[in-house]
């Protein structure tokens, strides 16, 4: 296993980190998400440790709230617990007080059946949850947690534009920042100028969505697959998406939401031989071609993290917006047109929107979810017409 300083601290951590936001489950995501298949996702997370992995990520709300206690009880035991790294989330939504603060550590602590906290984040800062936290006094939280040795290191996960990632990041001493970033999220939130900014501060950087919510582990279409041969022929397309993130040396750890042996197995893979400044200018001229490509025909920009979920109204939202997508970039009709009827039979397709509102508020991606959803339902409901009568 590579393993990389975290920024400007002591620590060193694994290069690949474990994800607990997409554990096997028992059932269909995002629907099922509570539902952990405790026994896959127990010999996941052991073989990751065996494999050298020693960053796990947690959050409150993951698996809608059973994320926590599952890492806590498969990482109970005292020697493993030394080993590895737990990283988990204040959930800025829940916090209106100092108190709220108090009671929601206790209780991962609790879930995660630790005294203390290798790494604690405040969630999914935007400009709102900023200035409500700081006026809440988490700040001077995170900083008695640090003085009493119940966390060790502080940092902050984001989704905002650049322009609150440098305030965020200015307006505190933080040990990491946790953002998203792929080889075509390069102007998307914090992007390569926050990250530049960061690595600059000596801030850890942790990557969070390096597949795009999975969308760059998909088999690439012909022409995409084309610009890739053309540089580096036999290579995956998760291979090429990784890669592109581990030759940056300011990457302390990316986490990965693996949920399969194979998927495990394949990454450590990838990782044992991908070092920083390893990418030859052919292959960056690829990257290029195939961002371009890519961009001029994603519709939305989803990652599927499900924070819109549940609707009000039954519609599986990211799943609309996945058919959506794959049938922009691969264009099989016959199969996206079977789901999308499969989603209506289930009563989740996207014409039952409202427009309640309450899947943007939640959207780290900002996205204007209704105007999308009508758009997709334009495209895939004459598409059902056309190829199933």
């Amino acid at each position: 296993m590579q393993y990389r300083q975290f920024g400007r601290s002591s620590l060193t951590v694994s290069a690949l980190g474990f994800g607990c936001m997409r554990l096997p489950i028992l059932g269909k995501w995002p629907e099922d998400a509570a539902a952990i298949d405790e026994a896959k996702a127990r010999t996941l997370l052991l073989t990751a440790a065996e494999a050298g992995i020693n960053y796990v990520d947690t959050a409150w709300p993951y698996h809608n709230g059973n994320s926590e206690p599952f890492v806590g009880k498969t990482l109970a035991d005292a020697s493993l617990r030394k080993k590895i790294h737990i990283a988990t989330k204040l959930p800025s939504w829940e916090i209106q007080s100092r108190a709220d603060m108090e009671r929601i550590f206790a209780e991962q602590c609790e879930k995660l059946r630790t005294d203390y906290l290798d790494l604690y984040l405040l969630h999914t800062l935007n400009r709102s949850y900023w200035k409500k936290l700081v006026a809440c006094g988490a700040l001077d939280f995170l900083e008695r947690l640090k003085r009493e040795g119940r966390i060790l290191y502080a940092g902050f996960s984001f989704h905002d534009d650049a322009s609150v990632f440098q305030e965020i990041l200015d307006g505190w001493d933080w040990d990491f920042c946790q953002i998203q970033y792929n080889f075509l999220d390069e102007d998307l939130q914090a992007g390569t100028a926050g990250f530049e900014q960061a690595v600059k501060k000596g801030t850890a950087v942790v990557i969070m969505e390096p597949l795009k919510g999975g969308a760059l582990a998909r088999p690439a279409p012909p022409d995409m697959q084309a610009i890739w041969d053309s540089a580096a022929p036999g290579r995956s397309p998760v291979e090429w998406a990784l890669r592109w993130l581990w030759d940056k040396a300011g990457v302390s750890t990316l986490l990965s939401g693996m949920n399969s042996l194979e998927q495990l197995e394949e990454n450590c893979r990838i990782c044992d031989r991908t070092q920083a400044d390893c990418l030859s200018d052919a292959e960056r001229d690829a990257y290029a071609r195939a961002r371009e490509l890519y961009m001029a025909r994603n519709k939305v920009n989803c990652t599927a993290c499900a924070y819109c979920m549940p609707c009000p109204s039954g519609v599986s939202i990211p799943a609309v917006f996945q058919l959506y997508n794959d049938l922009a970039l691969f264009d099989d009709q016959f199969y996206t047109a079977h789901l999308y009827n499969n989603l209506a039979v289930a009563g989740a397709y996207a014409e039952l929107c409202t427009e309640c509102g309450q899947c943007v508020e939640q959207c780290p991606q900002q996205l204007p979810i209704p105007e999308k959803l009508k758009e997709a339902h334009a495209v895939l409901q004459p598409l059902c017409k056309k190829v199933l009568g």
